[in-house]
């Protein structure tokens, strides 16, 4: 919340915010959340089963997934045609960042942990066996991009102000999509689970939105 009031006062022009690109917030705020939960759970939870876990699971790739398609329903049906989701840009960094060190102190409970593995910075999450530590990967990846953000909206950088969603769409997908080839979920297509696949939807959404900047701008 503290990121989300930074940005929204101090770092994101006024008429950036959604409140000022859509003419029924509340509903747009609606959209999103609602997609952002059926998005986490539907591909959390079939992530877990498609592993032999049966769980209803969350997911944070997931859950922007179905944010972003949920939003891009709601504008192709309000009529909105600019871009709305800089706003979230640093606060879902920062949300990353912070929460993938939650599911790391959380340990095998929270079924994020990596593969085993011999490297110096392996760790042991209580049953004997040293594994990545992928949440940790995950929190660095993204604090960068928030230090990142954070740094270019200060200095008004007028390609991260319109493409900074995207961009953090793009490397969070990317550096998602790699730390995926060390956790223990089951694969779907050859070496790829099932969020490499989201992962790999978001990175081509990313990259479509940053070429259309060239033109309109008309996504989430």
């Amino acid at each position: 919340m503290a990121v989300f009031w930074l940005t929204t006062r101090h770092l994101i022009p006024a008429t950036a915010l959604p409140a000022h690109r859509v003419s029924h917030p509340g509903a747009y705020a609606i959209a999103a959340g609602c997609g952002a939960l059926c998005g986490a759970m539907f591909f959390g939870t079939a992530n877990a089963l498609l592993s032999g876990e049966r769980a209803i699971g969350f997911s944070m790739v997931g859950g922007l997934a179905g944010a972003i398609a949920a939003v891009e329903a709601f504008k192709r049906m309000t009529g909105v045609s600019g871009s709305t989701g800089i706003v979230f840009a640093a606060p879902f960094a920062a949300t990353v960042a912070v929460g993938r060190l939650g599911c790391f102190f959380s340990g095998l409970v929270d079924f994020t942990y990596g593969t085993p593995t011999s490297v110096p910075w392996a760790v042991d999450f209580g049953d004997g066996v040293l594994r990545h530590p992928v949440q940790l990967y995950e929190s660095l990846a993204m604090a960068l991009m928030f230090v990142v953000l954070i740094w270019r909206f200060v200095a008004r950088d007028r390609f991260w102000l319109a493409n900074g969603f995207y961009l953090t769409v793009g490397w969070y997908a990317l550096q998602r999509f790699v730390w995926e080839f060390f956790k223990p979920y089951a694969t779907v297509i050859g070496p790829f689970n099932l969020f490499h696949v989201v992962c790999l939807g978001l990175l081509l959404y990313a990259a479509a939105m940053i070429r259309s900047r060239s033109g309109a701008c008309t996504t989430a």
